[in-house]
């Protein structure tokens, strides 16, 4: 797939005092990442693709955005049929209990990939962002709303199938249409707001720093319930 990217230009007053920082596209400018709605393209292409036979997902390139991204989205269309499995009422406690595992796996894996994102956006961006220290922090990082949009992703797919699904009577598909209105909504705001973020670093008017997530309960050491079993 074609990668759309955002080039971010920082005010440089020596050589163009009216410029306070925009958002290009396709100019070779000082930071580079894909806009929202490739993101969200990106997002719909590999759902569809996933939801085929398809070989397993390799290694992402910690350098390569947009291979995290696509990643991190893996994880969690893993994370949602998981989570499929254990609300199936047939399931066994055994099945229950390995997906539960696979759950926490993947989870963990999630989270470490949006960290792993915005890492390599800050790498992208440190140069700006220290360039203008005291501009307001954003409390939610590009990763985290990254995160979101996927989410949304999987939402919107799954929506649609109940909204076209035949077997289904004509009030639970126009339920699921008005429904699909709503999160397809949804998703373009926080497109837009992510990429509104993008700009506004760029003109010194937000920040972002990276947020380890602390996840405690796939580590031995820390969950009490393993520790105290040890003791």
């Amino acid at each position: 797939m074609a990668q759309s990217l955002v080039c971010l230009l920082a005010a440089d007053p020596a050589t163009n005092p009216r410029q306070t920082g925009k958002v290009f596209r396709g100019a070779p400018f000082k930071a580079c990442m894909l806009d929202a709605p490739t993101i969200t393209r990106l997002h719909d292409d590999t759902t569809d693709a996933w939801h085929l036979p398809s070989a397993a997902e390799p290694d992402p390139d910690p350098s390569d955005l947009a291979a995290l991204i696509r990643a991190q989205h893996r994880a969690n269309f893993d994370l949602w049929h998981e989570e499929d499995k254990a609300r199936d009422p047939a399931a066994t406690d055994r099945e229950i209990a390995q997906v539960k595992r696979a759950i926490d796996r993947l989870n963990q894996q999630r989270n470490d990939l949006v960290e792993q994102v915005d890492t390599r956006l800050l790498a992208e961006l440190q140069s700006n962002l220290d360039a203008h220290p005291d501009a307001p922090l954003h409390s939610e990082t590009p990763g985290l709303m990254i995160d979101r949009l996927s989410i949304l992703a999987l939402k919107i797919f799954h929506t649609r199938e109940e909204a076209q699904r035949t077997s289904a009577s004509e009030e639970h598909r126009q339920r699921n249409r008005d429904r699909l209105a709503l999160l397809e909504e949804q998703r373009t705001d926080l497109a837009l707001a992510l990429d509104a973020l993008f700009s506004d670093i760029a003109a010194g008017r937000r920040r972002f720093k990276l947020y380890r997530q602390m996840k405690m309960y796939n580590d031995p050491e820390l969950n009490p319930a393993v520790y105290n079993r040890k003791s």
